[in-house]
């Protein structure tokens, strides 16, 4: 029999994890799996915050996908397109023409991308947080923006300097304001010229909570600690307009802002568009609880996968049938691993296994020593919650080297001071060259030896 071909469209959280238990569990030539994604890496978003407040190396909070694929077959390219009806996947290079890969079983993970809204200007100003890129941009800025406020004489320069928006209060949101905020605060102990009271931190979020993951009281609480570190919390408010950093909200307020976080929740990636398999009203890839692709019909498409982000399952778990599994980390993890077993009996002609995990729970960081966590039902908040936060995923990111790279910064960081060097050259690295080099015209053609 000759051997399948399973295409793994996207390294996130589902893509890695299942081409991992695929090399494991597969016999020697019994399937080849090809992995595609236009990132030579696999980013473990859960550590955004923390590298982007320099408590760890970004190198650290992504897994190279061919030192930990060894097994797979790596395409750095992007999934343009998919025609399962044919099994043939389209994929763009970085660099070339178009190629076809025919498929067995397709693997669609692409994962999300951030949900933005036709608001004036966002498009203009505002930074997602959803990259190891965006993480190292927002670093570097704010760090930058420190620099201008102690430097410039203007008060409204440096007003609008010291002031950072975040927009959304779910899990990234909450993080990414509070290790910013810790890591800014730390900073300004070598900037004599700025006062702490100086800097004005400000979370815009259209519901009346935050962290909905959690229970209100949880919720409560972490709006409680960020108050008291003196952060603007503006609950039931929508950002209206951020054309040229002035920021317009819906509670009538206005006021400019150097800095503009978008973290408003996140949708299925577009490619979905360019595919033939069935979706929902959100646009998500219907899904079994096998994590077998299923139509309109209720009749399974062969040969398609999905999980994740991007997808539709359902929750098996959930007290109300209906309810489908919440797009996090801890699904896509699990899903990864029950769809790659499920993939490896229905080629060994088996039946698949349902997807069942009654969620634990969520951990969050606020800052260096500061958290909230609700595990199976126990609250922990502070130093404890704090811990466990960073306990459990030391246990989820891929690879022992990963692991004991993050340990060691952690390690470090006990002893050593935060690293607090903005490198804001690396966003632009051809600038201080370009500006030294005159520009030469060229006339005639220039002769090539034959």
């Amino acid at each position: 029999m000759a051997a399948k071909r399973i295409l793994v469209v996207g390294a996130g959280h589902v893509g890695l994890y299942a081409a991992l238990r695929l090399s494991k569990k597969l016999r020697r030539g019994e399937a080849e799996v090809i992995v595609v994604d236009p990132q030579p890496h696999m980013t473990y978003q859960p550590f955004l915050p923390e590298a982007a407040a320099g408590n760890i190396s970004p190198r650290h909070a992504v897994v190279t996908l061919r030192r930990a694929l060894k097994g797979c077959r790596v395409l750095s390219g992007e999934v343009t397109k998919i025609d399962h009806a044919r099994k043939v996947a389209t994929v763009q290079p970085i660099v070339g023409p178009e190629r076809e890969v025919p498929y067995d079983h397709v693997i669609v993970a692409p994962g999300s991308v951030s949900r933005t809204l036709p608001i004036p200007g966002l498009r203009e100003s505002a930074v997602g947080f959803k990259t190891i890129g965006e993480a190292i941009f927002l670093r570097n800025h704010v760090l930058e923006r420190l620099d201008v406020a102690a430097t410039t004489p203007d008060p409204a320069t440096r007003a609008c300097a010291l002031t950072f928006v975040f927009v959304g209060g779910g899990y990234a949101g909450i993080e990414a304001l509070a290790e910013m905020e810790d890591m800014a605060r730390d900073a300004l102990r070598y900037y004599p010229e700025l006062e702490a009271s100086e800097m004005r931190w400000v979370l815009v979020e259209a519901t009346q909570r935050v962290l909905p993951e959690v229970d209100p009281d949880m919720g409560a609480y972490t709006v409680q600690q960020l108050i008291k570190r003196n952060l603007d919390i503006r609950l039931g408010t929508r950002l209206e307009s951020c054309v040229g950093g002035l920021v317009k909200l819906s509670d009538g307020d206005s006021f400019r802002a150097d800095t503009i976080v978008w973290t408003a929740g996140v949708k299925p990636h577009p490619m979905l568009d360019r595919t033939d398999l069935p979706r929902d009203d959100r646009r998500r890839v219907t899904c079994l609880p096998t994590l077998q692709v299923v139509d309109g019909q209720g009749q399974v498409v062969e040969g398609a996968w999905s999980a994740g982000d991007c997808s539709a399952v359902p929750d098996l778990t959930a007290e109300q049938p209906g309810v489908l599994c919440s797009p996090s980390a801890q699904h896509a993890v699990r899903q990864a691993k029950t769809m790659a077993d499920n993939i490896v009996a229905v080629i060994r002609d088996r039946e698949p296994a349902a997807y069942r995990h009654k969620h634990v729970g969520s951990v969050a960081s606020l800052g260096l020593h500061k958290g909230v966590a609700q595990v199976y039902g126990v609250k922990l908040t502070g130093l404890p919650a704090w811990f466990m936060h960073r306990a459990y995923h030391m246990s989820r990111i891929p690879s022992i080297n990963r692991r004991v790279r993050v340990v060691v910064d952690w390690t470090l960081a006990l002893f050593l001071k935060r690293e607090v060097v903005s490198l804001g050259e690396l966003h632009q690295p051809r600038e201080p060259f370009t500006d030294v080099t005159p520009p030469v015209q060229v006339k005639g053609s220039v002769a090539t030896k034959g």
